[in-house]
């Protein structure tokens, strides 16, 4: 098993694992696109800079040449920026009937994880976990000394994971029709060097 930031190369096996995120969040602006035309707005988000290496950060878990994994995040004064690519792709295609948006689900001064899925081929083998475990360095990267996400109310499984990796409860909100707890996760800052 390898952890590695994502490549443009990565996007069409990272739109999959990201739309069984949308899936789940049952998201009504989701519900009547085609899945090709959904799969392939999130193919072209995943091959952005933004994305990538730039305002946001993908990190990837591959088994034999294969992506099984994925957790995309970002500081939370980034939100906007990341989440327009986004509104900017579902503007462009015909099978959206509105740019699709999203609400705010982060909080400034936190390093956001705004995703991260497993192959449901590949859950239970411990993906997540070392995809938890790899974030601390991309968020000290960013200067950001809390990592924070959201997780469902009615996903226990999630909540466990999270929590055996340090997370505690800071606060709920609703995104979409959903409630969710914000977790957030102390890490400390790296020190800064001087130039």
């Amino acid at each position: 098993m390898i952890i590695r930031e994502a490549q443009p190369t990565d996007a069409p096996q990272i739109a999959p694992l990201m739309n069984l995120i949308y899936d789940e969040m049952e998201l009504t602006d989701l519900e009547d696109v085609p899945e090709p035309d959904l799969l392939k707005a999130i193919t072209a988000a995943y091959r952005t800079r933004t994305y990538l290496s730039g305002p946001a950060t993908t990190v990837v878990a591959e088994a034999d040449g294969q992506v099984v994994g994925m957790a995309f995040g970002y500081p939370g004064e980034r939100e906007e920026t990341v989440d327009d690519v986004f509104t900017q792709i579902t503007a462009k295609s015909a099978a959206f009937d509105v740019p699709f948006e999203t609400q705010s689900e982060t909080a400034k001064g936190e390093w956001y994880l705004d995703s991260l899925a497993v192959s449901p081929d590949h859950q239970g083998k411990g993906i997540g976990h070392q995809l938890l475990r790899a974030l601390p360095h991309y968020a000290r990267r960013d200067n950001q000394a809390v990592i924070g996400l959201n997780v469902d109310l009615e996903n226990p499984a999630a909540m466990r994971l999270y929590k055996r990796m340090g997370y505690e409860v800071s606060g709920e909100q609703m995104i979409g029709d959903h409630h969710y707890y914000h977790m957030q996760l102390e890490i400390g800052q790296r020190a800064r060097v001087a130039n």
